[in-house]
């Protein structure tokens, strides 16, 4: 059996509540608080992340700004990293994501609870609207999470190049950002079989609006991946 069956088998009992009230959510959205909706697709990633018999190691929980209105930039490996993230933090984000997602079951309910955009990268026009929408929503105190490779890399613990359009957003909304690393994340839907699987996610220390206010988008590119880098490194070298 792979890990997906799996997650999806063990939690077939549950699957039709948790799905008919987060249609509801999605339905009624503005009805309901952000953290309400958030608590409700926390404890469903929970339940899929226990289901697909992970060791998920978190750490750096206590790096997320006491307020919000901050960005999350993470390293991408797999569709799994955002199930990881959705499932570890209980404060309330939105993500920006790939436009061939929009309308795929269960992400499309999620998309509206949590006011995602979905990005159509070949539309340089549309692509600037929704880092503009990032910008003002997280000047209104928003939490946004962004892959800047733009795309899984498919190259397991070795980065791509980090896109320095998608910085834009934190430097003009002048917020703080979290570095994410993921470790080992690509094993989850991309390897085979359902055995124990050790899974790292590690939120690094958030990066004040101060300390990159004066340089370009890419120079914060540059500086976010150089610390993801260095936490991927020392994960790796432990390991050896």
């Amino acid at each position: 059996m792979n890990r997906l069956a799996r997650m999806i088998l063990l939690n077939i009992h549950r699957f039709p509540g948790l799905y008919g009230k987060l249609c509801h959510y999605a339905k009624y959205t503005d009805k309901y608080p952000e953290q309400e909706k958030w608590d409700h697709i926390h404890k469903m990633l929970q339940f899929a992340v226990k289901a697909g018999n992970l060791d998920l190691v978190v750490t750096g929980l206590e790096n997320l700004p006491a307020e919000d209105g901050f960005m999350l930039y993470g390293n991408h490996q797999g569709m799994f990293d955002v199930v990881a993230i959705a499932a570890t933090c209980a404060r309330p984000l939105g993500c920006v994501l790939k436009q061939e997602l929009q309308n795929v079951p269960l992400l499309k309910q999620v998309i509206a609870c949590t006011k995602s955009f979905p990005m159509d990268r070949a539309d340089v026009r549309q692509s600037l609207t929704v880092i503009n929408n990032v910008i003002e929503e997280v000047k209104q105190g928003r939490n946004y999470l962004i892959f800047p490779e733009g795309t899984r890399s498919k190259q397991g613990n070795t980065m791509g190049e980090f896109h320095a359009g998608s910085f834009r957003c934190a430097v003009k909304a002048q917020c703080p950002i979290v570095p994410i690393a993921f470790v080992d994340s690509f094993k989850v839907l991309d390897g085979k079989g359902s055995g124990k699987l050790k899974v790292q996610i590690h939120y690094l220390p958030a990066i004040a609006y101060e300390e990159f206010a004066d340089k370009k988008p890419a120079e914060v590119a540059a500086m976010v991946k150089e610390r993801i880098q260095a936490k991927i490194d020392e994960c790796l070298a432990r390991n050896e």
